[in-house]
């Protein structure tokens, strides 16, 4: 017989099924090796029985926007070693120069760039409930998800955007209180105890409020928006429930926290393992092509200048390199995301009857409609 507890009822929305009632088995809590082992079974399923193209498409532009990790890192080397090889420095100096000199520019410029980074944190926020609703849902509802969810991610991105700037700022704070003392004594040539000790001391504030804060954003990622969608809860009343959760069970939360930081490390290492060969491989096919069309362009008798017709040429070749990278990385890096962000869904349902049975019912629905290869492993 089920426990009382985890007779849960399941409302999904105006566009979801109607009310029901799931009798969801009683088991004990899973422990986070157990809930690794589910979100590899569930992953692998859901992405390869069957294999569904679109499926992967959607999938990967929704983990384009969540952060890559390690296909970040590939990302921003890529990047880095761009200039060196298609001249992006002559092309972007005379331009940096040319803004610098005019005010209104750097302000735009600066405008801009808080704007993009506003949206990115606000489709990343959004974005994370559409992929807790694919992976609980069996199915990729871009749309109607983004629709549904969100309120609660609008909540995340307060918190989130809240986060970061009080973060921020009392790191700029404690910077700017403790810099002028540092620059008075290197001014007067001394190195006292003192000095080594603040200098040190600043230092492993930031590295430990670094650390600090990344734990509380993966638990926030993993554990807490997978029982917002479950309980349509904002985000401190859930952190909340979180919070209780764990204060009850703190050595299984410790293992979860371990064992998930091994996990991202072996996702990112095999990512990086893929991503080389194939960004090697662009780079190479870029390069091949840029000199093609400089020995084709002599070969005609034309030397190669840079005016506005050749800049945008080139400046559009970046941009399809560019937009190359980001569909491989997004590609590649999915399915480590997907792993991820299971095992927290199922780690979390063991402590969450609501969730526990929104992916009860999900994996009787796949055995009533005859579809056993979406079923969620109990």
């Amino acid at each position: 017989m089920p426990d009382r507890q985890d007779e849960v009822l399941i409302e999904r929305g105006t566009a979801r099924p109607a009310p029901v009632t799931v009798a969801v088995p009683a088991k004990g809590r899973a422990s986070a090796g157990h809930a690794l082992s589910q979100a590899w079974y569930d992953t692998v399923e859901f992405l390869f029985k069957p294999l569904d193209v679109e499926r992967w498409f959607w999938l990967s532009f929704i983990c384009l926007f969540l952060g890559g990790r390690a296909a970040s890192a590939a990302f921003s080397w890529s990047f880095g070693a761009l200039p060196g090889n298609v001249g992006l420095e002559r092309i972007l100096g005379p331009l940096h120069d040319y803004v610098s000199e005019h005010l209104w520019l750097i302000t735009l410029a600066v405008t801009l760039g808080l704007g993009f980074g506003l949206a990115l944190l606000y489709l990343r926020a959004l974005l994370r409930f559409v992929l807790v609703d694919a992976l609980v849902g069996r199915a990729v509802r871009l749309r109607m998800a983004w629709t549904e969810t969100r309120p609660l991610g609008r909540s995340y991105f307060w918190w989130l955007l809240g986060t970061l700037l009080l973060v921020g700022a009392s790191l700029t704070s404690g910077a700017l209180a403790a810099i002028p003392y540092l620059r008075t004594l290197i001014s007067a040539g001394t190195r006292s105890l003192l000095f080594w000790v603040i200098l040190t001391g600043l230092l492993l504030i930031d590295i430990l409020v670094g650390l600090l804060l990344a734990v509380v954003v993966i638990l926030t990622d993993d554990l807490v928006v997978p029982l917002m969608y479950a309980e349509g809860l904002a985000l401190l009343p859930a952190w909340k429930r979180l919070w209780q959760s764990l204060r009850a069970e703190v050595g299984g939360f410790a293992a979860y926290v371990l064992l998930r930081f091994a996990v991202g490390i072996a996702v990112g290492a095999g990512a990086l393992f893929f991503l080389f060969p194939i960004l090697v491989g662009l780079f190479s096919g870029a390069i091949m092509t840029g000199v093609s069309v400089l020995l084709g362009v002599r070969l005609l008798g034309l030397s190669w200048a840079w005016n506005p017709l050749t800049t945008s040429l080139a400046l559009a070749a970046l941009l399809l390199l560019i937009g190359a990278i980001l569909i491989v990385l997004s590609v590649v890096g999915m399915p480590g995301q997907l792993l991820i962000q299971n095992f927290g869904i199922r780690f979390m349902s063991a402590r969450a009857p609501a969730l526990k049975a929104l992916l009860h019912s999900q994996s009787q629905a796949a055995v009533q409609f005859g579809n056993p290869g979406n079923t969620l492993r109990e």
